[in-house]
């Protein structure tokens, strides 16, 4: 079975200037050369497509001279926006990878190991065999969750404050790993099938950053990870 990275990447982020390049735990190219670096590590990846716009990430990618990497270089600048649906890079990532079953990652999930990328892909190898048709990796959620008006993992009317363990536990996408194969991207028009196996990650190796106080709390944490795995 051939498991082909899909790794978007574009140039601006809106809530983190350079996101993606710029230095992260004193490594340059920060998120991306580690990302890259896990990848062309996992045993079981075939191909790592990048995706991007950015002229500085692909001069340094190509530097690197890496087999498994092949760089695509977006032109379709609708690709790029901060206003850029995933429906629109669903599209795209079919026409990218041309085979085989798409992993789709970001280089945002610096905890995701080539050891887990591993793990996951065999997973997914076996679920394929129990009835699932694709994954996503998951962090699981105990605690007290409300919306706008009452709450929803447990029952405020009936207990006030139950202990969390006996809270049952939601499961928050956490947006580091989604397996599917190439055939249900065309035929769902989407990176999930119609029955997914949850793949969960602990919070460490889950965590996505999003904002600037995630970038930070990440690269501490990166920088301390002996301590905190």
């Amino acid at each position: 079975m051939k498991i082909n990275v899909f790794l978007p990447c574009k140039k601006t982020s809106t809530r983190v200037r350079n996101k993606n390049k710029r230095p992260f735990a004193n490594i340059r190219f920060g998120l991306v050369k580690i990302k890259l670096d896990q990848l062309i590590r996992a045993k079981l990846v075939n191909k790592i497509y990048l995706s991007t716009n950015d002229n500085k990430i692909i001069s340094f990618v190509k530097k690197l001279k890496n087999k498994k990497i092949i760089v695509h270089t977006r032109k379709d600048h609708s690709l790029s926006q901060s206003s850029t649906m995933t429906q629109k890079l669903i599209t795209h990532a079919i026409k990218v990878i041309p085979d085989g079953h798409i992993l789709w990652t970001h280089v945002t999930s610096p905890f995701v190991s080539s050891r887990i990328y591993d793990e996951v892909i065999k997973k997914y190898k076996s679920s394929l065999r129990k009835s699932y048709d694709s994954l996503m990796s998951v962090t699981k959620i105990k605690g007290f969750i409300w919306d706008d008006k009452k709450s929803i993992n447990y029952n405020y009317n009936k207990i006030k404050w139950p202990r969390t363990q006996d809270i049952k536990p939601l499961n928050k996408i956490n947006s580091a790993i989604f397996i599917n194969s190439r055939e249900n991207y065309i035929k769902y028009k989407n990176r999930l099938g119609k029955k997914p196996f949850m793949f969960e990650l602990k919070k460490y190796y889950g965590l996505d950053i999003d904002d600037i106080e995630d970038f930070y709390l990440a690269e501490f944490l990166f920088k301390n990870k002996k301590k905190y795995k």
